[in-house]
């Protein structure tokens, strides 16, 4: 089993959407979120699979897609996340995210999500 390593504090604050987390909430969250290294090709979440984690880029493009649509429907980049609405909303994967360069990502389990990053969704919320 490969060691655990943690996503660093100056990785994190990178994420725009992290960058709005108190200092000490950033640090607990870069030490609970697994730093992993994806090859070029390999598929991170697939449409329809039960979501358990929520990813942020670190390095490397990814092409986001969805069954039966040409194409990838967007690219996501170094700064941006994914895997946020399965468990937001705890429904299926909506999209498929697949690695096209050789990548760096961090993820985090739900409990992590739900108790430090789903806040963050709530103020984009009508009451």
């Amino acid at each position: 089993m490969p060691k655990f390593v943690p996503a660093s504090v100056a990785e994190l604050s990178r994420i725009g959407l992290l960058a709005e987390l108190p200092g000490k909430a950033v640090s607990d969250l870069a030490g609970r979120m697994l730093r992993e290294e994806i090859q070029a090709g390999t598929g991170v979440v697939r449409e329809g699979d039960q979501g358990d984690r929520f990813y942020v880029v670190l390095s490397g493009l990814f092409a986001v897609s969805n069954q039966g649509a040409l194409g990838p429907r967007r690219m996501l980049r170094p700064g941006d996340y994914f895997g946020e609405v399965a468990l937001a909303m705890d429904i299926p994967r909506t999209a498929s995210v697949t690695a096209l360069t050789r990548a760096t990502v961090a993820s985090c389990d739900r409990e992590t999500f739900d108790q430090l990053v789903r806040p963050l969704f709530a103020d984009d919320r009508e009451p």
